[in-house]
């Protein structure tokens, strides 16, 4: 097996070149799945792009299927050896927005390299996963016959907007998912080099809530003093969500879970984070507790009068957006649930309060055993040289419960090249080509002692 990782080394790193013009090919598509921001057309691009893509490292059945949401979604298979298990291959090309492009210190759609790094949208959520999946395949086909176990790739076009459409997918064409491991490639290591898989995730239990105190605005040298201020009344309600530590404190809820696997050091999440010298982080416990472990409230946004503009009125109204990220173990309808109870008993001096319910995202734990598990640890510790780091992560991806449920006997795995200095989502998004390489090689390893045991 150690000529055979050499082998497969030496090809992913003389692919290295053709991953990178692929990747700066595919950055240039503006394919944000919501037509108010790109035109469609660059996501149909972007889509044929890597449904050609896979065809070329020899997926012979590639198809783009429309999905509930109008996204389309690349699906392919191609059949291995007989006995061999099959592997579902994840990925998806759409984006975040750019947001002000005048954050950033080169073109967000033009590929460039700045300190080592390759910077771009999407660069590395997710289409530098897209690109380690097929330097994987071209690799592993270029040192064997055939692939040494049956394919599946899916390519999501809507991730990003979480408008349900791949899920909804699974339960009407579930044949095209159907596999006994799933490498879900939306994650990334704790830190470059660091081999890490995802194996917990939070969900999701957002709320909007509305507070009315007065039939219209006030005069505030007039009224003030007397008059109930919506806006005071909602400011006073969302202070009692945190505790003086900075800790969620949502009545009925337990928030004092711990993180049991690879830790996140401070230093390096303030510095991940971007935190301001002389603040503190908030929550007690460990980073990883904090951000892995326990629920989190985030106010997302508020309706109020600008500041410039805003004239000396109370305000008869006023209204904020929350998130509530859930961690495996609780309920999330339990969650919104107190989430709700909390607020409507925390409304001071009688106010009305009406609160609307978003859909909820179940948190997501992966299984760490079974052969799929097993050959991923080891070919990711041969790769780097690295003990395989567990990790968390606090965001949500939906299709992973959706899976689970579909298919109860696959092991489902979370990779990528999305590791923190690549910030994600944010201005000058960037990756590590030292992840895409390492990553295809690792995969490729895995594929290949995936087959092998089958044998």
């Amino acid at each position: 097996m150690v000529e055979q990782s050499d082998r497969i080394r030496a090809r992913v790193r003389q692919l290295m070149p053709t991953a990178r013009d692929e990747l700066a090919t595919l950055v240039t598509f503006r394919s944000i799945a919501d037509p108010r921001q790109a035109p469609p057309e660059q996501c149909a691009g972007a889509a044929r792009w890597v449904a050609d893509a896979f065809r070329a490292v020899g997926i012979g059945t590639v198809e783009l299927v429309e999905t509930s949401d109008g996204s389309k979604a690349v699906v392919g298979h191609q059949p291995g050896p007989e006995g061999a298990p099959t592997v579902l291959l994840y990925s998806h090309y759409d984006i975040q927005p750019a947001g002000d492009e005048a954050l950033w210190h080169s073109p967000p759609f033009e590929l460039t390299e700045r300190d080592g790094r390759w910077y771009g949208r999407g660069a590395a959520d997710c289409k530098g996963n897209v690109v380690m999946h097929l330097l994987a395949l071209r690799a592993l086909a270029s040192v064997g016959d055939s692939f040494p176990v049956g394919i599946r790739i899916v390519s999501e076009g809507s991730e990003e907007m979480g408008t349900g459409g791949l899920e909804d997918l699974v339960q009407d064409r579930p044949e095209l998912f159907s596999a006994d491991v799933v490498v879900i490639a939306d994650t990334g290591n704790v830190a470059v080099g660091q081999p890490t898989v995802t194996t917990s995730l939070r969900g999701i239990a957002n709320v909007v809530v509305h507070v009315e105190t007065l039939e219209g605005e006030l005069h505030s040298g007039m009224y003030g003093g007397s008059a109930p201020d919506a806006l005071a009344a909602l400011v006073q309600m969302l202070s009692t969500l945190r505790d003086h530590g900075g800790n969620t404190v949502v009545d009925g809820l337990d928030t004092a879970q711990d993180w049991d696997g690879a830790q996140y050091p401070e230093q390096q999440f303030r510095q991940d984070a971007g935190v301001l010298d002389g603040v503190r982080l908030t929550g007690s416990g460990t980073v990883a507790d904090a951000v892995w472990a326990r629920p989190a409230l985030t106010i997302l946004g508020i309706d109020a009068p600008p500041v410039v503009g805003s004239a000396a009125a109370i305000q008869p109204r006023a209204s904020a957006r929350l998130n509530l990220r859930v961690p495996p173990g609780m309920d999330p309808q339990r969650a919104q649930d107190a989430l709700v109870a909390h607020l409507e008993g925390a409304a001071p001096w009688g106010a009305h309060v009406r609160v609307e319910r978003e859909a909820v995202g179940a948190p997501f734990q992966a299984k760490m055993s079974g052969p799929g598990f097993a050959a991923l640890q080891a070919a990711l510790e041969t790769t780097y040289g690295h003990p395989l780091a567990v990790a968390g992560q606090g965001g949500t991806i939906p299709l992973c419960n959706v899976l689970g449920e579909q298919f109860p006997d696959a092991e489902i795995v979370l990779m990528g090249v999305e590791e923190p200095q690549a910030h994600i989502h944010a201005p000058n998004e960037s990756v590590d080509p030292s992840e895409i390489e390492n990553l295809a090689v690792a995969e490729a390893l895995f594929l290949q002692r995936l087959g092998d045991q089958g044998k």
